[in-house]
Parts: structure tokens; C-alpha cells; sequence
């Protein structure tokens, strides 16, 4: 874990194991207490989590940065390079973004103008078109995604049958757990 991840969320993992060795109680990390045992290690855990969040974060504001793109341009690239064709009708991001059709519109003219993506109509409907991302942007996205994804697929790789089967448990059951956090309601003034 990099010193500057480590920054980015305030927690030295490894001063905080040192002090669950030596049984401190005190505090430490962002939200969990120092109770050693079980909670002690399903926080080291969460806190781990925190830190690869943070450091796929920034990798990704990196990318963008270096591809001068935001983040919904990027995101829109890679649903469409996800589908068979490399196509999708506007309606079609405006829900997978979760954006309105206005944005969709704005941020598709200037990957039009980048050279990214085409527009054509649709032979079944002429009221509608297809956006299709380019051979340009496919290989932009490959080139500049490439060394990430074989760095952390090397990773994966190097872990037994039986680890890699419990990472994928834990971030199944992670996300079904976020996924099923409603909001908060509104506090009345």
C-alpha cells in the first residue's frame, strides 16, 4: 500500500496493527473500534478495502486526466466497448449513467469531436440513432487501461483456487450489503 493512499484516508495500516498487538484500545481508525479479535480483524479488512478503493480512485482520475476525459465519457466509452457491436442508442447511457438525455447529448458531441464515437441513424426508426465508439477509442482505452488491468490481473492469478473463491464471496456479499443500504431519510428543518 503506497504512502499516499495511506494519506488519503488517514490510517497507517500498519501502526494500527502494531496497536492491536500490543492490545491498544485506543482509537485509531476512521469508524471501527479497537476491540481485538473478530472485530479487530473484519476492521483491518474494511480498512484494506478503504485503501484499494481509494487507490483505484485516483488511478482512474489519472486515466481520465491523461486522456483528457471526464468521468461519464469514460464510463460511456467503456459500455460501449462492452457491447457486441460497440453500439447503444443514447437512451440506452442516459439510463446505464444515470444522467438526463441533455447531458447524454452534450458529452456525446464531444466525444464525436474527439473522434471517439460516431453517430448514425437507425435503419428501423429514423427518429433515433446508434452511437458507436470508434477503433480510435477502442484502442486509446486498451492502450491506457492495459498495464492496470494486467498488473491486477497478475494479481489475481497469483492467489490459490481457494483465495481467489473467498475474494469473490466477500465482494458479492459487500456489494449486495451496499446495495441494500437505502438513503437516510431527510431531517425536517
Amino acid at each position: 500500500m503506497g504512502r499516499r493512499i495511506r494519506r488519503l484516508i488517514g490510517v497507517n495500516v500498519a501502526d494500527v496493527g502494531a496497536q492491536a498487538a500490543e492490545g491498544s484500545t485506543a482509537s485509531v481508525g476512521y469508524w471501527y473500534d479497537e476491540a481485538p479479535g473478530q472485530r479487530d480483524r473484519a476492521r483491518r479488512v474494511l480498512e484494506a478495502l478503504r485503501t484499494y478503493r481509494a487507490a483505484e480512485s485516483a488511478m482512474r482520475r489519472r486515466t481520465r486526466d491523461s486522456m483528457a476525459m471526464g468521468e461519464n465519457e469514460l464510463l460511456a466509452l467503456r459500455y460501449l466497448l462492452r457491447q457486441p457491436d460497440h453500439s447503444a442508442r443514447p437512451s440506452e447511457l442516459v439510463k446505464y449513467l444515470g444522467v438526463t438525455s441533455a447531458s447524454v447529448t452534450t458529452m456525446l458531441d464531444r466525444l464525436e469531436k474527439t473522434g471517439r464515437v460516431t453517430r448514425a441513424a437507425n435503419p428501423n426508426d429514423r427518429r433515433s440513432i446508434f452511437v458507436t465508439a470508434t477503433l480510435h477509442a477502442n484502442e486509446e482505452v486498451r492502450e491506457t487501461l492495459g498495464r492496470m488491468h494486467d498488473l491486477m490481473y497478475g494479481v489475481a492469478v497469483g492467489m490459490s483456487p481457494d483465495a481467489q473463491e473467498h475474494v469473490v464471496s466477500f465482494l458479492q456479499q459487500m456489494a449486495d450489503a451496499v446495495d441494500g443500504v437505502e438513503p437516510a431519510p431527510a431531517v425536517a428543518d
